[in-house]
């Protein structure tokens, strides 16, 4: 692991794969996710030649909690900028949900923040029955879980195409375990109310796609064939705001695409960046 400086004196949590110097390819999961969230994806960037930097949002996993809970998308954008900052040259940025939504801004409103951009699952109207469906089961167990296997069962009913993991130390990546003895979800439960209607807010819609219209690098949408987060109209809009954009679904996946469909989602990644080297 590696400590990184965001913005507002915040630190963020990383790990690296790949030599630096390398062209960069900067990580960003969804939210109430870590850095571990991208599966085999980081390796698979390393071997083809890419620097990878996978990090904790703000309040994620070993990153700091913001001070006075601040998660606004602006305080996201700026940890981004911040980060790509940290190369030696832009990197590109590979973002899903949440952290999708802070690289298309940071991209979109911060020109030379990136050299290419990724979009997993994620364009700036999403549905908001599936929006729901993710505020719900982050907000499902706020006196956590007596064991591993408790969170599991939560996750298998929250995730039920998924097959569940017969070994849950993977999961224990994602909780942390307090002096209670009892396990929570690895993320500051500030952030919820942080957040509260910023997605529901159609200055927050506007102001996204404003940032999407701005965009000149390239950029791909990689979608989930069974989200109920973006919807086939959604990526048409991006398609729209985004003109030379590049779209791919990938059919069997849900939101998580790489947690569902890890070798499907590495794919046209690597495509994508190799060509945007």
């Amino acid at each position: 692991m590696i400590r990184l400086a965001g913005s507002g004196g915040v630190t963020l949590a990383a790990d690296e794969a790949g030599e630096r110097g390398r062209p960069g390819v900067l990580l960003l999961h969804g939210g109430g996710q870590t850095r571990y969230s991208w599966g085999r994806a980081v390796r698979a960037l390393a071997d083809d030649g890419f620097h990878a930097v996978t990090v904790d949002l703000r309040g994620h996993g070993d990153s700091d909690w913001a001070p006075g809970g601040d998660y606004a998308l602006d305080s996201l954008a700026a940890d981004v900028v911040a980060l790509a900052a940290t190369f030696p040259a832009p990197p590109a940025l590979v973002g899903a949900s949440l952290g999708g939504l802070s690289a298309l801004l940071a991209a979109g409103e911060t020109p030379g923040t990136a050299r290419a951009l990724v979009l997993v699952d994620v364009v700036p109207r999403v549905e908001p029955e599936g929006a729901n469906e993710i505020r719900d089961f982050m907000t499902g167990a706020p006196n956590g879980f007596a064991t591993l296997d408790e969170a599991a069962e939560a996750v298998a009913r929250y995730l039920p195409h998924r097959p569940r993991p017969k070994d849950t130390n993977g999961l224990a990546k994602n909780l942390r375990l307090g002096a209670d003895g009892r396990y929570r979800w690895h993320w500051d439960p500030a952030m919820m109310q942080s957040r509260k209607g910023e997605v529901r807010s159609d200055e927050h819609t506007d102001r996204l796609k404003a940032a999407a219209r701005a965009i000149t690098i390239p950029t791909l949408l990689i979608r989930g064939g069974k989200s109920r987060v973006v919807s086939l109209e959604g990526a048409a809009e991006l398609r729209e705001l985004i003109p030379h954009s590049e779209y791919v679904n990938i059919d069997e996946a849900d939101h998580m695409v790489a947690g569902d469909a890890n070798d499907a989602f590495n794919t046209p990644l690597i495509d994508f960046l190799e060509r945007s080297r």
